[in-house]
């Protein structure tokens, strides 16, 4: 995601055959017996996807796209992932309080091509009216510090060094340890502090954001981004992007599974099919398919339900994360088109300790402002309002005769910065996990496989199934017809 910048059945024609050879092993994982399912409780695809987010709908047309049948089963009762809208109802406007934002790359025009959906160019930049204020105290703060366009100039010679990083976690052996430093003292080192300010905008939802390892801060501030920032974004000229994931879902329509979780898995290198019991609004379903895509947060408490083996759990289990949080207010007394920026009066860089509100953000409405939170640890959403409405009354002290938010909307989208330690990276944990395309039937295209930026997380994709997936000409045979 980009802060300034994821029921109806199919029917099988045939009677599915359960050969007694492989009834007993999936009954022994899923805790049920498959043979116990009639057709009209049993889904056939090529491919089962567990997340409808930006990856895993990216994921679900381009396979369509290459004959290959697909069912997305995801837990909210839409897609999106990530993307957050609310339609303001004394306007009409449809306001983007998720991601906002899409690089101008060929492939995001394409995507958004194949709906019909059209797109503008938007700067982020210097846009309106915005304030510098300590929202500890209220108090105005200084200009950044150094030179914004010569440290950003420094960083893109630094991500000219790692052209690999461009497309998920391709690392050389050894991994270079200018990416294992604290970014922090990377800033140091190549003297990038005029950039500081301007990364700290776009990699907001990262935790501290100078404690964290240079290679994730470069893996979400790439050069497509920091292009982007100096030239302009897309959006889709509705400025609403839940029209993508809206017309995503029209199109895949029946394959789709919503409000609905993965309650057991069943994966066997020997056996042609991976197997799983969903809970759904009309209740359970087995699906059987040839291929899984894994397409949310690898964290073991969202993979509960899985048969994850010890490969999969010992690599999955060293991940932590970091807790990000956006919600859409009414702010009386705020003049419509005023920003805020959260900043330190007493911080290295000005940048303000967490948890803390990042920003204070104009909306196509008029009446309303987005909020944007983060901290390393997790927090109730009383928490996270109570300390944004604090942080919104701190405006008084700057002058602003401000009122408490008025709440409409909230989201929390918590796991978001998947990272391990960098001893864990010095010794193979990337290759390993980019190991695990493939393993068990299994392929991963979360944004922790690449980037939380959904261009960059296509491209990933895009990568994946041209590696992995390759069409198949009986695609409709097997699994029958809509």
């Amino acid at each position: 995601m980009r802060p300034l910048l994821s029921t109806t059945l199919f029917l099988a024609v045939s009677t599915v055959s359960w050969p007694n050879s492989v009834i007993a092993s999936p009954r022994a994982t899923l805790g049920v017996d498959p043979s116990e399912f009639n057709t009209q409780d049993t889904i056939t695809r090529d491919v089962l996807i567990i997340g409808g987010g930006s990856a895993g709908t990216y994921a679900a047309v381009r396979l369509r796209q290459m004959n290959q049948t697909v069912l997305v089963v995801e837990k909210n009762n839409h897609l999106g992932g990530h993307v957050n809208t609310y339609t303001d109802p004394t306007t009409g406007t449809a306001v983007d309080y998720g991601v906002l934002y899409y690089e101008d790359l060929p492939l995001t025009r394409n995507y958004f091509s194949h709906f019909g959906i059209p797109l503008v160019k938007v700067s982020v930049l210097g846009q309106g009216t915005q304030r510098r204020i300590d929202l500890r105290t209220g108090t105005p703060v200084g200009a950044a510090e150094g030179n914004m366009l010569l440290g950003l100039a420094a960083y893109t010679a630094q991500l000219l060094r790692y052209p690999t990083l461009n497309t998920g976690f391709n690392l050389p052996e050894p991994v270079p340890e200018d990416l294992l430093l604290p970014f922090g003292e990377f800033v140091k080192k190549y003297k990038l502090e005029g950039a500081v300010d301007v990364i700290a905008l776009f990699n907001q939802g990262v935790g501290d954001l100078l404690q964290q390892l240079t290679l994730y801060m470069m893996k979400y501030f790439s050069l497509d981004v920091l292009q982007g920032a100096l030239g302009g974004f897309l959006q889709p000229a509705s400025h609403n992007n839940s029209e993508l994931y809206g017309a995503a879902q029209r199109e895949l329509a029946n394959d789709t599974l919503l409000s609905s979780t993965i309650e057991g898995t069943h994966r066997d290198e020997d056996e042609e099919w991976v197997y799983a019991l969903a809970r759904t609004p009309s209740g359970q379903k087995l699906i059987r398919a040839r291929k899984l895509i894994v397409a949310i947060p690898p964290k073991l408490e969202n993979l509960q339900g899985l048969d994850l083996d010890s490969t999969e759990r010992g690599l999955f289990g060293q991940f932590k994360n970091t807790y990000y949080y956006n919600a859409l207010a009414h702010i009386p007394g705020l003049a419509p088109g005023t920003g805020v920026v959260n900043r330190a009066n007493d911080t290295l860089y000005h940048l303000p300790p967490l948890p803390a509100v990042y920003v204070i953000n104009p909306s196509r409405s008029p009446n309303l402002f987005a909020i944007l939170y983060g901290s390393v640890d997790h927090m109730t959403e009383a928490e996270v309002k109570g300390n944004m409405t604090q942080g919104v009354l701190q405006l008084r002290n700057a002058g602003l005769g401000v009122q408490a938010p008025e709440f409409v909307a909230y989201s929390d989208h918590s796991p978001f910065l998947l990272t391990v330690s960098a001893d864990a990276i010095r010794h193979g944990f990337y290759r390993d996990l980019n190991a695990l395309q493939g393993h068990r039937s299994t392929y991963y295209m979360s944004a922790t496989f690449n980037t939380h930026d959904s261009a960059q997380l296509w491209l990933f994709i895009e990568e994946i199934l041209k590696r992995h997936f390759t069409p198949s000409d009986n695609a409709k045979d097997q699994a029958g017809d809509s």
